[in-house]
């Protein structure tokens, strides 16, 4: 899904429009959509031509890399849940750099950059040799400004290119040649250029709007996150929920990348001013899709939500619960083969379980980094309240915090040119079930151990 939104100066929401990304394949590789966001985002920028405009900010995932050759993009960039073939993939894991350098666990797919990086090269052997390389997010970065810039949120995402605690490219980079062919660094805030003039005349907006260098979009959640004062200064973690739930901590202290557990989809991502963060995901969203075979706003949308509250106490008397997990390879159980125990037939018991469910591996995912005192979550299933409120339960001893706010991640990139913005609304803290889950969650996790 791809987004764009206006916004003033002030930080209040002028406008937002989205678009499902398309999919792509070409020589029997899936690709990011680059030219079809390109075009619809053309569009949406030609609509805001009467807008005052004065800065962009891009936002991307950090699992994404463009090659650009001549000014160009050299092939279309690789999507990170293509699988390379097992004998590439094989070769490069007997060469990654070691999670106590870099923080970044073995993934599947593409997730871990420098593997996209290991195909490209099998692929392309010739047309990448000369290219320069880029984060996605600053691949837009480019696309609207012409200027190459890397920047760290991004390559401190999982790449296996980046080690947090040296604030440095990993030894894999240096040895296979990627740290040279990254663009030069620049910080998430820094300026890099303006509008691209022919960009400015097939959108009728102005040559004098400034490009950021952009960042991570989880990043750019814990950036608007620190705009509430409970959060900034204090220990704290911050769980970003779409697609993927990531739960990334602030810690009071610096925590030691070896205390994570490399095998259960903990990492250390690298926030906008270059600092480590422990961090800890699953794919949510995707596992909530699959289990209630329906779109997921049927756990979010607000007229549903005292159905689903009120079926909790039968998902919990008839011990009806999910065990990990639907996306293998990833989240804290990622070796689990997803199924259900005593599986609800009530529509509503369904999504409450599925519910519960990303309550208890984010609980799990929270212990794995040692989450503590205050939480904030953010994102489209903080409106899930049997989500939240499951978490509240779970964890009596952390102050649990939604916001009122929307848009967090778009809102998080425009406090790169005004620290001092608050979000709207304030925080609300979350008051637990009124059922207890502690037995539910024991059972949950003796099941695991013991598959029935």
């Amino acid at each position: 899904m791809s987004k764009i939104t206006l916004w003033s100066r002030e930080g209040h929401l002028v406008d937002r429009r989205v678009r499902p990304n398309a999919s792509v394949v070409e020589a029997d590789i899936p690709r990011l959509d680059t030219q079809g966001i390109a075009d619809w985002a053309r569009t949406v920028l030609a609509g805001y031509a009467a807008h005052p405009i004065a800065y962009i900010i891009p936002v991307g995932h950090g699992a994404g890399v463009a090659a650009l050759q001549n000014g160009k993009i050299a092939f279309t960039p690789f999507d990170y849940e293509a699988e390379p073939p097992a004998s590439l993939l094989l070769d490069y894991r007997n060469q990654r750099a070691p999670f106590a350098e870099t923080g970044s666990p073995p993934l599947p797919g593409g997730l871990n950059l420098a593997a996209q990086l290991h195909w490209m090269t099998h692929v392309y052997p010739d047309r990448i040799k000369n290219t320069v390389l880029l984060p996605w997010a600053q691949y837009w970065a480019w696309w609207l400004s012409g200027a190459a810039v890397s920047e760290v949120t991004s390559l401190g995402c999982h790449s296996d290119l980046w080690a947090p605690e040296n604030a440095d490219w990993s030894k894999l980079a240096y040895a296979r040649g990627w740290a040279g062919r990254f663009a030069p660094l620049a910080k998430a805030g820094d300026v890099i250029g303006t509008l691209r003039p022919e960009l400015a005349e097939e959108t009728g907006l102005s040559t004098s709007i400034k490009i950021l260098a952009g960042l991570h979009d989880s990043n750019a959640a814990l950036m608007a996150a620190r705009g509430f004062a409970e959060i900034a200064h204090n220990e704290a973690t911050v769980i970003s929920t779409g697609t993927w739930f990531i739960a990334m901590r602030l810690p009071a202290h610096p925590v030691r990348m070896s205390d994570l557990p490399e095998g259960r989809d903990c990492l250390v991502n690298v926030d906008a001013y270059g600092a480590p963060v422990p961090s800890a995901r699953f794919m949510g969203g995707r596992e909530i899709e699959a289990l209630i075979e329906i779109d997921t706003r049927r756990v979010d949308i607000r007229p549903d939500q005292p159905h689903l509250l009120a079926a909790v106490a039968d998902v919990i008397a008839r011990q009806a619960m999910f065990l990990p997990t639907l996306a293998p390879g990833c989240g804290p159980f990622p070796h689990g083969a997803g199924h259900w125990l005593n599986p609800p037939e009530d529509w509503f018991q369904r999504r409450a379980a599925a519910c519960l469910y990303a309550a208890l591996v984010t609980d799990a995912a929270l212990d794995l980094i040692g989450s503590t005192e205050r939480m904030l979550i953010e994102g489209r299933f903080a409106d899930a309240e049997v989500i939240v409120r499951a978490l509240a339960s779970l964890r009596p001893n952390t102050r649990v915090y939604i916001a009122n706010a929307h848009n967090d991640v778009s809102f998080g990139a425009l406090r790169l040119i005004d620290t001092a913005l608050v979000p709207e609304g304030g925080l609300r803290q979350v008051e637990p079930l009124a059922q207890h889950l502690s037995t539910y969650r024991a059972r949950w996790r003796a099941a695991m151990e013991t598959p029935e």
